[in-house]
């Protein structure tokens, strides 16, 4: 062969390999390619405060903010900042991203963290380190494992806690976070990164991965053989009764289906209550924490068959834990093993995810006799009680008494917002209130099976809940957080944070987020100068009256020191001179200052006998 043909046939095959070889990703700096995931996985806010150790990923954000990407919410405090992350992943269904600095910066979290862990709220969790090389040489706030130990403090409620110690180490445990956050049981994922790691050059992620796919649902496995027992037990059963829980969310329709076709009624958990209408003609109240007899008494009829779905049996959600509802009677059905190993004497547990077992159970099921069908859907008009539901002290819900009574306020509260409407209620007094007297108009309607099984293709949750409640760890100052979390995430429903004085006197200064946020967020605050369920708790437990009084203060002129409008709430007639749709409108938050009959005691009995402080 001719050397010279030879060479250029040499030269022709080095090229078209060399062209055939993929690009090499090119080189950006660690906090760069954090933001580059999130902007991947579709996150647009990320709530903290900034700080020295956590420098770079804030120069990324706002990098990142100018292309049109992730933006910062900058937070108040970083516990604020936590729960900020709570409301936003509750709402929209995305992870929920909080940062922090080194130091007391993370420390700061671990109660907001602490509180996404018990309410199983997925959440990425990153704080900062000094520079690895002054480990041990007690650096500024020093967070290593020679210092004030914060990988060790989140262990105990984090899904997945890691010290990055390597830049190279980055990627892999940012996707084992992601997806240790996203997947059953869902929560908190801490990654400790120190500066300088954060600065370290590291491979760009490939452009053409599916990023979505780390937190997309994974197939469950649904055990069909109780499936079908479920279904025996349905078609047998005389009189079912439901017991819809936290984690029923994009379930909801299929679990009212089932309603219907196996002539049930149902109760819900206080978690659970913002899923459903609560002027369904099958709904007998809440059972638990700040609850209805009704609820109680349906359960004490002794149903033959009790069915929950997706609920821990924590003490609030489980009445302190009722032999009336942990009994041979109960099915209990969860894709969460946690969740199934507390419940050892339920007579059957089915194991999957809710939807898919509510769709299997639709297809089999030969549909009951309806009993019920004399009444409307939705029992008691547009802003009437559901009759079916027993509310304590009902001549207080309609009462015209100056000051204005905590029920009477709930009553307002549910017919005057829209039905787009979400609620948040504060731990304490503002959550039994709520929980038990709040019932705003919900129009869900069902919709198709074959839609609702592909709603969450992206891994978001499809259903969104009127009415949210922190449950188990029960944090002061959560709804303050979470309803800019929630409005943050989505700006066009109005959001009403329903908090006490001693709350908002934690963590009142978020509110100066919303307003730098322009977010259309209603902070309640009942004000009766007290720790409203310490002293009512005191009082009927007989105990020393100590330590619940507060300051009287007025939460309007707070507001408007910060450019925020707001009213003082005497009595229910205070209400008739807002301008509510002015009100909602408003890119920006307003302050209702409630000055509540402190002598109303709320639904908290079952509270003060799980303590053994009455009989």
């Amino acid at each position: 062969m001719n050397s010279a043909v030879a060479r250029a046939g040499i030269e022709r095959r080095g090229r078209s390999d060399v062209a055939e070889q993929p690009q090499q990703a090119p080189n950006i700096e660690a906090a760069e390619l954090i933001v580059a995931y999130l902007e991947k996985i579709g996150v647009q806010h990320v709530f903290g405060v900034p700080g020295g150790a956590i420098e770079p990923i804030y120069n990324a954000l706002a990098r990142s903010e100018r292309r049109g990407g992730v933006r910062a919410v900058v937070a108040r405090h970083e516990a604020g900042a936590a729960f900020m992350a709570d409301g936003y992943a509750r709402e929209t269904g995305r992870m929920g991203v909080v940062i922090a600095t080194s130091g007391p910066g993370a420390t700061n979290l671990i109660t907001g963290v602490a509180s996404a862990y018990a309410n199983s709220v997925p959440m990425l969790v990153i704080t900062g380190q000094p520079p690895i090389h002054a480990f041990g040489k007690n650096a500024l706030q020093d967070s290593s494992c020679t210092g004030i130990n914060t990988v060790g403090m989140f262990r105990h409620c984090t899904r997945y806690n890691s010290l990055v110690s390597h830049a190279d180490q980055l990627e892999i445990k940012l996707i084992g976070a992601l997806m240790q956050a996203s997947q059953t049981p869902r929560g908190p994922a801490h990654l400790s990164i120190p500066v300088d790691i954060l600065r370290a050059s590291v491979k760009a992620p490939a452009a053409q991965t599916d990023y979505t796919s780390i937190l997309r649902a994974r197939p469950s496995l649904v055990d069909l053989h109780t499936v079908r027992e479920l279904q025996t037990e349905l078609e047998r059963a005389r009189a079912p009764v439901f017991l819809i829980g936290n984690g029923c969310g994009e379930a909801i329709e299929l679990i009212l289906k089932l309603v219907e076709a196996t002539n049930a009624l149902f109760i819900t958990t206080p978690d659970g209550k913002g899923f459903i209408n609560s002027r369904h003609r099958s709904y007998r109240g809440v059972f638990g924490f700040g609850g209805h007899d009704s609820a109680d008494a349906l359960l004490s009829s002794k149903p033959d068959l009790v069915v929950a779905f997706g609920t821990g049996f924590g003490e609030f959600n489980s009445q302190g834990w009722s032999g009336h509802l942990l009994s041979s009677r109960l099915v209990h059905v969860d894709s969460c093993e946690e969740n199934l190993m507390r419940t050892p004497m339920a007579r059957l547990h089915v194991r999957g995810r809710i939807m898919s077992i509510c769709a299997q159970l639709l297809e089999q099921l030969r549909p009951a006799p309806q009993t019920n069908v004399v009444e409307l859907p939705d029992a008691g008009g547009e802003h009437g009680c559901n009759p079916h539901v027993t509310l304590d002290g009902p001549e207080q819900y309609e009462s015209d008494a100056t000051p204005i009574k905590p029920q009477r306020l709930m009553h307002e509260l549910s017919r005057r917002f829209p039905p787009s409407t979400r609620f948040l209620a504060d731990a304490g007094n503002s959550m039994t209130w709520a929980v038990h007297y709040l019932q705003p108009r919900n129009r869900r309607t069902a919709r198709s099976a074959d839609k609702l099984l592909d709603q969450r293709k992206d891994g978001r949750s499809g259903n969104a809940s009127w009415l949210r409640v922190t449950m188990d760890f029960a944090s002061m100052g959560w709804a303050i957080g979470a309803a800019v979390g929630v409005a943050r995430g989505n700006p066009k429903c109005p959001v009403v944070c329903i908090t006490g004085d001693g709350s908002y006197l934690m963590s009142g200064q978020e509110i100066t987020v919303a307003q730098a946020e322009g977010l259309c967020v209603i902070f309640v605050v009942l004000n009766d100068s007290a720790y409203g369920m310490v002293m009512h708790g005191q009082r009927m437990a007989g105990a020393e009256q100590i330590g619940y009084e507060l300051p009287q203060v007025d939460y309007r002129l707070m507001a408007l020191a910060m450019g925020i409008p707001g009213h003082v709430i005497d009595s229910p007639a205070d209400l008739d001179a807002i301008d509510f749709d002015e009100m909602l409108s408003r890119k920006g938050p307003t302050m209702l200052d409630v000055r509540i009959d402190r002598e109303e005691i709320p639904p908290m009995f079952q509270r003060l006998k799980s303590l053994g402080s009455v009989k």
